[in-house]
């Protein structure tokens, strides 16, 4: 931890997301995170995985909203988050091929050639997702 760094980690990563109950379902049905609240009148759900929380917030128009772009939106390249091992990169890996709504970008590759593995995807709602398996 550096000494010279006013904060301490992330709190939590607020998403815009077309299709709010498709999006939940991902992380609740196939990451197993935990649904922690809502606000209905946004609408937003709340998740978490126990470590990190994930905030969820319903675009108003989703057929005029903007789809989400790495290259020309300033903002959001993707998020990372991070699983235990290789093996469960691996087995989530097959789990996400097989997840409606879920485009894998590539499956589970060396990270700049060293031991840590790590996959990307786009997940319901078009967000480029990582996901890493650090060394061991």
């Amino acid at each position: 931890m550096s000494e010279n760094a006013v904060t301490q980690g992330a709190h939590h990563i607020g998403l815009t997301v077309p299709d709010l109950a498709s999006t939940r379902a991902f992380f609740v049905d196939t990451l197993g995170y935990e649904q922690l609240g809502e606000v209905p009148d946004y609408p937003a759900v709340f998740l978490s995985d126990g470590t990190t929380m994930i905030t969820l917030w319903q675009a108003v128009d989703p057929a005029t909203a903007v789809p989400f772009d790495r290259k020309n939106i300033i903002g959001m390249h993707h998020f990372a988050l991070k699983v235990e091992n290789a093996d469960v990169l691996e087995t989530l890996h097959d789990k996400l091929a097989k997840t409606d709504g879920v485009e894998i970008e590539f499956a589970p590759e060396s990270l700049g050639g060293g031991a840590t593995q790590h996959m990307m995807c786009f997940i319901p709602g078009g967000i480029r997702m990582e996901f890493i398996a650090p060394a061991a």
